[in-house]
C-alpha cells in the first residue's frame, strides 16, 4: 500500500515545523510539500493534488477555503483537513461547503494529527469536539444548510451490526471510546497501529459510520458500550 501523500499549507513556522515532523516521521505518510501561502500552494496543486491537503484558513495572501475548492475540483477524492484557530460559524461552514472532510482547532498533538490523517483516508471525518457541538447547534434551528456531499452524514447501522462485531473489534471500540489514540490502543493490546486502523475500518463499515465519535455513539445506542 502506497503511503498517503500530504501537502501542508501553514504560515506559522512553529506549526509548520511540527506538522512536517509529524508527517515525515510516520512511514504510512509521505510529505509532498510544505508552504506558507495560497499562491505557493496553488502552484503545487496545479501540478498534483495530494491524498490529504492539510490547510490553515487564515493565510497571508488569501483564504484556505479557496485552496480546498481547487483541490477537490481537480481531485474529488482528495481529503482536505483544516487545522486552524478559527472556530466561528462562518469559517467552519465555509470550509465544509468548500469540501473539507475534517476540521481541527490548533492544539492537537502530533500523534493525534497523524491519527486524523489516517482516519480521513478510512472514510472518517475528524472534527474537534467544540466544532462538532457548534454544527449540532446550528442544524436544528435552520441557521444554515450543509450539503450532504460536504458533510459527513452517517447512514443508519445495518441490522445485526452489533452482533457482527468480533470480540477484538468490540475491545478496540471500548478503548477508543475512552479517548485512546490508535497508537495507544495498539500498545495496550500488543498489536501494531496499522492493525488497529484495519480493525477500525471494519468497525466503521459494520456500523455504517464515518468517524470515531459516530462509532462510539452508535455502539452506545446499541448497547455494545
Amino acid at each position: 500500500m502506497d503511503p498517503i501523500s500530504v501537502l501542508i499549507v501553514e504560515d506559522e513556522p512553529e506549526f509548520l515545523y511540527a506538522y512536517c515532523e509529524a508527517i515525515s516521521c510516520d512511514s504510512r505518510l509521505r510529505l509532498v510539500g510544505a508552504v506558507g501561502t495560497c499562491s505557493a500552494a496553488a502552484a503545487l496543486l496545479a501540478l498534483a493534488v495530494p491524498d490529504v491537503l492539510l490547510v490553515d484558513l487564515g493565510l497571508p495572501d488569501g483564504d484556505g477555503a479557496d485552496l480546498i475548492r481547487q483541490a477537490v475540483s481537480r481531485r474529488p477524492d482528495c481529503d482536505p483537513l483544516v487545522v486552524t484557530v478559527f472556530g466561528d460559524d462562518q469559517h467552519v461552514i465555509d470550509a465544509i461547503r468548500a469540501g473539507a472532510t475534517g476540521y481541527l482547532l490548533k492544539g492537537s498533538s502530533r500523534a493525534e494529527l497523524v491519527d486524523c490523517v489516517l482516519a480521513l483516508r478510512l472514510g472518517g471525518s475528524p472534527i474537534s469536539p467544540s466544532i462538532a457541538r457548534r454544527l449540532l447547534q446550528l442544524m436544528p434551528h435552520g441557521e444554515t444548510r450543509i450539503e450532504p456531499a460536504a458533510a459527513a452524514v452517517a447512514a443508519a447501522p445495518a441490522p445485526g451490526a452489533a452482533s457482527a462485531l468480533s470480540a477484538r473489534e468490540a475491545e478496540i471500540l471500548r478503548l477508543v471510546s475512552k479517548g485512546l489514540l490508535f497508537a495507544e490502543v495498539g500498545a495496550a493490546l500488543g498489536i501494531s497501529t496499522h492493525t488497529v486502523v484495519t480493525h477500525v475500518k471494519k468497525i466503521y463499515r459494520k456500523l455504517a459510520v464515518h468517524s470515531r465519535s459516530e462509532a462510539v455513539f452508535e455502539a452506545t445506542q446499541m448497547g455494545i458500550l
